[in-house]
């Protein structure tokens, strides 16, 4: 293996262990989708093929976390080579700040059609198959098409998610429409189609529930068929225009059939001999090369996991980070800066300056001019990976889901600011900061493996504890995923969960972070790790013990 760890150890609970295969391997957090990869794998699909049909099937069985609504990145490596594909979508062209502050708002909805981009999800899944499959399109539609007609069984975190934001669409689509109310912009018109769909019965289904969705089953079939083209050309994109209309929005036709997939360059920077790969902004995982730049600078012995030393250095390396990329990361074509120069060593140096070994600091953007989900990971026998991941942002999105068809829309415009000074302020036809970023690992010029975190801003927060676990601290993936996590809101102040051992938390709170304590299990985040032993093939993965998951393996 390219790292070195001890298999057996799990210094935190956890009802989990690592997982070896040779021939191939899918972590996700459903079992059903993650052994759909499997039996791709198992007819001659390639891990391409595994992560789009994984994909696909999480749409069905994790509805509150993605849909055919959603955006999607991937990271693939095909034939020793690395390629990344964005596939988020842009604001409606019609939208501008000043049509949604005569329309009565204050700031960016939450929900509602105002809050949702074009999805980029289905041309995702097309273009992954056409450039890198082995099998047809339409046969990676197989298992999800059979679970939407014939119910699946709803598992226990997912019915969590389902039955609180099936309450909270309930109250918003009531609350008021101005005064910055911060939950505007779904009403009982837009918001009916969602309990119809996924609360047929008048709420939420609980865990063990079975669960059907015919009319999804047809939207994906017609996607199957068409090659995603009836999604942005047909009766599918009809429904969606149509219903926006309906409800106020300002979506045109155009804005799907111009959509398109950007292949992208992956970004990244080496930290301690391993090479760190994330796809460059709008999305957000330039925050968690930047971390790893700033963080390089200090050594974390071995022996030092647990001590407050070590956490204190992740926060403060953390915090400065994000500070740079809410501040300047959006659509690259309207960024001031570039992605090299937040990544430059100099600069990273002077973020490294302003840490106080000893005390919290209130970060501050810099200037570098100067000088959120479902994750899946997928391998097969050949030594191809995958990183993939793919969000609503937040469960069911938007709360608006197409009458007839049977899936919920995004809301990946709240990111959208008001401010004109800002690099993300709201223009039409423009990508907003964007959440999700799938990692991978390499160490000279070999892969090591695909990796990430879901959870919204987690991500990157999530991703640095689990490198960190893994290159410095020498954990096995079950381990590295198990650890307490943390997760930085603003200022000083950083939730933690409630594992954080007591003496770290008090040293830590005396240092002036202002921490909070709590069960935060389903909101820190859930990651999957897939390494590959460059010698033997040997497949070695973990899924994260906060989700429902376990690898499938072949």
């Amino acid at each position: 293996m390219a790292f070195t760890f001890d298999p057996k150890c799990y210094p935190y609970p956890s009802q989990k262990t690592v997982s070896y295969a040779k021939n191939g391997m899918v972590t996700t957090t459903n079992q059903l989708a993650a052994q759909v990869g499997i039996d791709i794998l198992k007819k001659g699909g390639n891990a391409v093929d595994a992560a789009v049909a994984t994909m696909i099937t999480t749409t069905v069985v994790e509805p509150s976390m993605n849909s055919a609504g959603s955006d999607n990145f991937a990271i693939v490596w095909m034939k020793d080579k690395m390629y990344g594909m964005n596939s988020s979508g842009p604001s409606a062209k019609g939208l501008s700040v000043e049509k949604l502050k005569a329309d009565g708002f204050e700031k960016m909805p939450v929900l509602g059609w105002h809050a949702v981009n074009i999805p980029g999800a289905p041309a995702g899944w097309k273009a992954l198959s056409d450039r890198f499959g082995n099998l047809p399109f339409k046969d990676l539609f197989e298992y999800a098409i059979r679970y939407a007609e014939e119910g699946f069984p709803v598992t226990p975190q997912i019915s969590t998610d389902w039955e609180g934001n099936s309450n909270l669409f309930r109250r918003c689509k009531e609350g008021p429409k101005t005064e910055g109310h911060p939950l505007t912009g779904l009403d009982e018109q837009s918001a009916k189609p969602f309990f119809d769909i996924y609360c047929p019965n008048g709420k939420a289904p609980k865990a063990g529930d079975l669960f059907k969705n015919p009319d999804y089953a047809k939207t994906l079939r017609r996607i199957a068929e068409t090659g995603a083209e009836d999604f942005y050309h047909g009766e599918t994109a009809h429904a969606m225009v149509d219903f926006n209309n309906a409800c106020g929005g300002y979506w045109s036709m155009e804005d799907l059939e111009e959509y398109q997939v950007q292949w992208v360059d992956p970004i990244h920077v080496n930290y301690r001999g391993y090479d760190v790969w994330e796809i460059p902004p709008n999305g957000n995982g330039i925050s968690l090369l930047m971390a790893l730049n700033i963080l390089k600078g200090f050594e974390l012995p071995e022996n030092e996991k647990e001590c407050a030393r070590t956490y204190h250095l992740l926060f403060e390396c953390m915090k400065l980070a994000y500070m740079d990329s809410k501040t300047y990361v959006t659509d690259p074509r309207y960024m001031t800066v570039t992605p090299e120069m937040m990544m430059d060593e100099g600069y990273a140096a002077k973020r490294r300056a302003l840490i106080d070994l000893n005390k919290a600091i209130v970060p501050a953007p810099g200037r570098p001019d100067d000088g959120g989900t479902v994750y899946c990971a997928t391998a097969d026998k050949d030594g191809n990976m995958v990183s993939m991941i793919q969000s609503n942002f937040n469960a069911f999105g938007s709360g608006i889901a197409i009458p007839g068809c049977g899936f919920a829309m995004n809301n990946r415009g709240r990111q959208f600011s008001f401010n004109p000074a800002e690099a993300n302020v709201l223009v039409g036809g423009k990508k907003s900061f964007h959440t999700i970023i799938p990692g991978f690992l390499t160490k000279d010029g070999k892969a090591v493996g695909p990796f990430g975190c879901v959870g919204g801003f987690i991500q990157p927060q999530g991703q640095l504890t689990m490198l960190t676990n893994m290159i410095d601290f020498h954990m096995n993936p079950q381990a590295a995923l198990d650890s307490p996590r943390w997760f930085w809101e603003e200022g000083k102040r950083i939730a933690v969960e409630k594992d954080l051992p007591e003496h770290i938390y008090d040293q830590l709170s005396r240092m002036g972070h202002d921490l909070v304590r709590g069960n935060y299990k389903p909101n820190m985040g859930r990651g999957q790790i897939i390494l590959r032993d460059p010698e033997t093939g040997v497949l070695c993965g973990a899924c994260d013990k906060r989700a429902d998951g376990v690898p499938a393996v072949y």
